[in-house]
């Protein structure tokens, strides 16, 4: 069901938007931190070690097609809040074959190229066989994983944030069970970690398409909207790609970061590895307020009225803040307890490195609030070149991190990374939002 987010209050809209976009972002994670765990428990920390190891790439790969999926969006939006539902149409179509180009070419690009990806990673022997067996599933699943995302993209784009969670909820369920088959009966090992979260994804994918095919009349493409359209190629891939872009530039910088950290052995490796799960999963809301600001700023923008942009970034990011802190003390106080999900109370060592990294994380969690509404409020005004940026500042300071410090600060280095990148790209995101905002509104007038 569409939503208009052109009238009412501005905060309400954006809550009852972000719910199931948030609930649904927790059930990835938690098939997610699944994996992970049924891995860490019944295979050992090496296995979970060889699911970890390669998550810097793998956001890389996924970040760019899931940041493209979210760019074509933009323009929907856009078009459905200024009412041209023809031209909407003509963009969804043009989006899909954009989305079904960059899946023919990663995909291809990635399994070839997999061995070569995990020996840059400086992935440790000891683990190299099972890494490869996990990565080589996730890259081959691929085309599922974009069109997952680009039609719950669309759906988002019309206000519906609900079907993608539904579908979502069910492959999450699935993906439980599918886990405990593939490796408890089956003994596939880490491949069949890989080849649960991508049957899921596929299932979800699946369900999206029959959904909008039966129940979506407002998205149904005629004859007229079937056809290649230029300027909409252009206009969809100057949003699309940097902001597929910027996901990619951000995960250089933590490849960087986890090639510094596989180099610091199998035990830092398992501790980053289960630290990163668990920073993952309380990241969901920042994602969730994030989109849900960006597709009532897009709305807002095609219908005209930039005063309701600025209330919805001020409340947005108050939100975001607000949750920050609250997620920044369970991660001090609580992430060793939290990381014995993956891991046995008997591995100290692997224990003590995920608390420490979770530690140090807790004390700027705050800050992410700031940098994803900002982020995604600059791409959803069309500003997504500028967006890209931020995610450039992180890679920087990612790498100097990694590079300048980890030869001497060893893994200390490694848990101050991350934070050092959110803030910097804060100090970047943050005015440059606000200049957008000023610019859209001078282009209204």
């Amino acid at each position: 069901m569409s939503t208009s987010m052109v009238k009412g209050n501005p905060l309400k809209l954006m809550l009852q938007f972000a719910l199931p976009l948030l609930i649904g972002n927790l059930l990835q994670q938690t098939y997610n931190i699944i994996d992970a765990a049924i891995v860490g428990q019944i295979l050992g920390a090496k296995a979970l070690a060889s699911v970890g190891a390669s998550s810097s790439v793998q956001f890389l790969v996924l970040g760019f097609c899931m940041g493209s999926c979210t760019g074509f969006g933009v323009p929907v939006a856009k078009y459905f809040g200024a009412d041209d539902l023809e031209k909407m149409r003509n963009y969804i179509f043009n989006g899909a074959v954009l989305v079904a180009a960059i899946a023919v070419v990663v995909t291809g690009t990635c399994s070839i190229l997999c061995p070569q990806i995990l020996h840059l990673l400086s992935v440790p022997e000891d683990i190299f066989e099972g890494a490869y067996a996990y990565l080589i599933v996730i890259f081959l699943g691929i085309p599922f994983t974009l069109m997952y995302n680009y039609l719950s993209s669309v759906l988002r784009s019309v206000g519906d944030s609900r079907t993608p969670f539904i579908f979502l909820a069910f492959s999450a369920c699935l993906n439980i069970f599918l886990d405990l088959f593939c490796i408890v009966v089956l003994k596939w090992g880490c491949a069949g970690a890989a080849i649960a979260t991508i049957l899921s994804q596929a299932i979800s994918a699946l369900l999206c398409l029959f959904f909008i095919m039966k129940k979506m009349e407002l998205l149904w493409l005629k004859k007229p909207n079937r056809v290649i359209n230029g300027s909409a190629m252009e206009e969809l891939l100057l949003m699309g790609i940097p902001t597929g872009l910027q996901f990619s530039i951000t995960a250089i910088g933590s490849m960087v970061m986890q090639s510094a950290n596989n180099g610091l052995g199998s035990v830092c490796v398992s501790g980053f590895t289960a630290g990163m799960r668990i920073k993952q999963f309380a990241m969901c809301p920042f994602d969730a307020f994030g989109t849900a600001a960006s597709v009532f700023c897009s709305q807002n923008l095609g219908a005209g009225q930039p005063e309701r942009i600025r209330q919805g970034l001020r409340q947005s990011v108050a939100v975001a803040v607000g949750y920050g802190v609250l997620a920044g003390l369970v991660l001090i106080f609580g992430g060793r307890t939290l990381s014995m999900i993956f891991v046995s109370k008997d591995s100290v060592e692997v224990l003590d490195a995920s608390a420490k990294y979770l530690r140090c994380m807790g004390y700027f969690y705050w800050s992410l609030g700031i940098l994803n509404v900002c982020r995604m409020v600059t791409q959803g005004l069309g500003y997504s070149g500028r967006a890209v940026f931020s995610g450039v500042t992180e890679m920087l300071a990612r790498t100097i991190v990694s590079l300048g410090f980890v030869g001497t600060f060893g893994f200390t280095a490694i848990c101050f990374a991350d934070q050092t990148a959110w803030v910097t790209a804060c100090l970047y995101i943050a005015p440059t939002c606000l200049y957008c905002i000023r610019k859209s509104t001078e282009k209204l007038k």
